[in-house]
């Protein structure tokens, strides 16, 4: 109820709650969770938290901290069949080394590479996932965007954590292909062409294969 009082908290349309059979938690307890479910939602990088307050993990005993684990542990699984992943990472593994054509997750590495006019040359690394498509931290972008990409890419160029050579500080997870390679080159791009296997196969050719 505070939040929904709270002009500046109106944006939520949905709330998960957990709790207990018995009302066991304290304020330990309380604390504790709430530093692990914001450090793990900032960890995964999927949506920006907005938590007010600075929680610590306060002083619990061993014991008890095995105990906020598995409600942790079972509070994702949770969380996960319903379908929201803020607590999930993008990729589970460490991209392998630039150029290797490797399979992560079960879905092959893909590249894509391209000179554009007055901005230099953009080289980014990416792979399709069951969400959608993950543009890999480390990849370059351009700098640079026109109108023949749609608003909401525009939005999200804006949005992206990029260093001052315009290199991805994070994963970035977009709708399709296309969104993706439009998301890099900025400019309208066919990401079933755009993006190709290290020996040059295109995403297209893969699907069709």
């Amino acid at each position: 109820m505070e939040h929904r009082r709270n002009p500046d908290k109106d944006y939520w349309t949905e709330a998960v709650v957990f709790t207990t059979s018995n009302n066991s938690f304290g304020p330990t307890e309380i604390s504790y969770l709430e530093n692990r479910f914001c450090n793990l939602a900032i960890q995964a990088n999927r949506y920006e938290v907005k938590n007010g307050n600075d929680p610590t993990p306060g002083n619990i005993t061993e014991e008890k901290e095995s105990e906020m684990e598995e409600f942790i542990d079972n509070a994702k699984v949770v969380m996960g069949t319903l379908g929201h992943k803020l607590f999930e990472p993008l990729t589970k593994t460490q991209p392998k080394s630039r150029g290797d054509a490797v399979k992560q997750d079960d879905v092959v590495k893909l590249y894509l590479r391209r000179t554009i006019k007055g901005a230099g040359t953009v080289a980014a690394e990416g792979y399709q996932t069951q969400e959608g498509f993950v543009v890999l931290r480390g990849s370059s972008i351009s700098p640079t965007d026109d109108d023949s990409i749609y608003p909401v890419i525009k939005e999200r160029r804006r949005k992206v954590k990029v260093d001052s050579e315009w290199v991805l500080q994070e994963d970035v997870l977009c709708r399709s292909p296309t969104f993706a390679a439009m998301l890099v080159i900025g400019k309208k791009a066919n990401g079933l062409t755009s993006w190709k296997t290290h020996d040059g196969k295109t995403l297209k050719s893969l699907e069709t294969n």
